[in-house]
C-alpha cells in the first residue's frame, strides 16, 4: 500500500519543519536553560548524597560554601590564590611571546621548520610531570622554577596551534595578494595574521587549561605556596571542605579565562566560521 506524500517545494520565506517545530518549542533553543539548569541539577544531588558519605572522602556544596566563606573572611584564600596567579601570568606570558613568533617563524622559513620539527615534537610528546623533578634540581625551588614549569605545559599548544594557522592559509588568497603586488608585511597584515588568529585563540584557550595543570604540578614540588599548597595541607588533614575550595577555584578561575578568550575571538576574527 503506498502513502501519499505531498513533494511540492516550499514557498519562498515559508519556515521549515524544524524551524517550525522550533518556534513552536521555545525551550528547545535555550542553551543556557541546560547548561545551567543541568549544574542546578547536579548541585542539588550532591547536596542530598553528599552528608551520607565518609566526612574522611567527601564534602558537599554548602559546607564547602561555608569553608570558602572562613578562607576568604581569614585571608588565606586571597593571599594564596595571588601567589598561583602571579606564577600563572608570568609563565604564560612568556608561552606567547615565545610561542607565536615561534609559530610564526617555523611556518614561514622551511629550514627553521626542518630544524625545530623534531625537538618540539619530542618535547610535546614527553609527559612533563617526569620532567619536573629535574627543574626544580637545575632551576631550584622558588618563583623561577614554577614559570617555567607553567611555560613548558603552555607553550605548546600555543606555538603548534599558530604554526599550523599559518600553514593552512588559503594559497589562493595569497596568489591573489601577490598579483596585486602586496608587500610581505601587508600580506601578513592582510592575509596571514587574520587567518591564523582564530588558530592562535583555540591554541591559547588549550594553554590555559594546561598552563593551570603545570602551576599546580609545580606547587606540589616546590615551596609551599599558592592553591597547591592548600590542596595538600588539607587532604593531609582530612579536611574536604576546605580542599574543595581550591579546587573549584581552579575551576572557575580556568572556565572563566575561556569564555573570555571566547569572547575576544568573537570580537578579533568575526569572519571565523567558528564564530559565524
Amino acid at each position: 500500500m503506498s502513502v501519499a506524500t505531498d513533494s511540492r517545494p516550499l514557498a519562498a520565506g515559508q519556515p521549515s519543519a524544524a524551524v517550525a517545530a522550533a518556534k513552536s518549542n521555545p525551550w528547545s533553543e535555550q542553551p543556557a536553560l541546560f547548561r545551567y539548569g543541568f549544574l542546578v541539577v547536579v548541585l542539588i544531588v550532591w547536596e542530598i548524597v553528599g552528608p551520607f558519605i565518609n566526612p574522611i572522602f567527601f564534602t558537599y556544596p554548602s559546607k564547602i560554601a561555608v569553608a570558602f566563606y572562613d578562607l576568604t573572611l581569614s585571608g588565606e584564600l586571597p593571599y594564596y590564590l595571588g601567589q598561583s596567579l602571579e606564577v600563572m601570568v608570568y609563565g604564560l606570558s612568556a608561552s606567547l611571546v615565545v610561542g607565536i613568533p615561534l609559530g610564526i617563524a617555523m611556518a614561514r622559513f622551511r629550514r627553521l621548520d626542518w630544524a625545530l620539527d623534531l625537538p618540539i615534537n619530542a618535547l610535546y610528546a614527553t609527559p612533563l610531570v617526569a620532567v619536573v623533578p629535574l627543574l626544580v634540581l637545575w632551576f631550584g625551588i622558588y618563583l623561577k622554577a614554577k614559570i617555567i614549569v607553567v611555560f613548558l605545559f603552555a607553550v605548546f599548544p600555543v606555538l603548534i596551534n599558530t604554526y599550523q594557522g599559518v600553514r593552512e592559509c588559503d594559497k589562493n588568497m595569497l596568489e591573489v595578494a601577490k598579483s596585486f603586488r602586496s608587500s610581505e608585511w601587508g600580506m601578513w597584515q592582510d592575509v596571514l595574521l587574520p587567518f591564523a588568529v582564530p588558530y592562535i585563540i583555540a591554541g591559547i584557550r588549550l594553554a590555559i587549561g594546561r598552563g593551570l595543570i603545570g602551576m599546580i604540578i609545580a606547587e606540589f614540588y616546590t615551596t609551599i605556596s599558592g592553591l597547591g599548597f592548600m590542596i595538600t595541607r588539607y587532604a593531609n588533614v582530612f579536611e574536604m571542605d576546605k580542599v574543595f575550595v581550591p579546587v573549584i577555584v581552579l575551576m572557575v578561575l580556568g572556565v572563566s579565562l575561556t569564555s573570555l578568550l571566547k569572547w575576544a575571538g568573537r570580537r578579533l576574527a568575526p569572519w571565523s566560521a567558528a564564530n559565524r
